[in-house]
């Protein structure tokens, strides 16, 4: 699969995963509601119940930088149409009246209903995509 399509379907995808890891590369997983601009992903801490606000994965980036994003389809009565992509690269938290910050708003908040209606307050991690890949049963 080429660099586009991987864009393409992960662009579209409504949820995907985010792997992160720490200084000593201890993995954590967790799945995300994303935005992509160009080679860059957007998630946000939103307003989600959580344990607490210092969530692991901004941790994890500030120790190691490296991430990165899975997507994936999978219908179990229809195998022709399976797809995964993942998306590597370097992790960075914005927060506060970052300029890009608030595009990355702008950009969920056109895809999901909820953050239109109760704007999320929290960090955004931008995930800067170095290398695409992925499979499709399709190709």
């Amino acid at each position: 699969m080429d660099a586009e399509r991987a864009r393409v379907l992960l662009g579209a995808a409504r949820v995907a995963h985010l792997a992160t890891a720490d200084a000593g590369a201890r993995p954590h997983l967790v799945p995300i509601c994303l935005a992509l601009e160009d080679d860059v992903i957007f998630s946000v801490v939103d307003h989600k119940p959580k344990r607490t606000t210092a969530l692991r994965r901004l941790s994890n980036v500030a120790e190691n930088a490296r991430a990165c994003v899975l997507a994936d389809h999978y219908d179990d009565e229809d195998w022709s149409a399976l797809w995964w992509v993942r998306a590597d690269g370097r992790a960075r938290v914005l927060v506060d009246d970052d300029p890009e910050r608030l595009r990355a708003l702008e950009l969920l908040a056109e895809r999901y209903r909820q953050y239109r209606e109760a704007p999320p307050a929290g960090p955004v991690l931008a995930l800067d995509v170095e290398r695409w890949s992925g499979w499709s049963t399709a190709e």
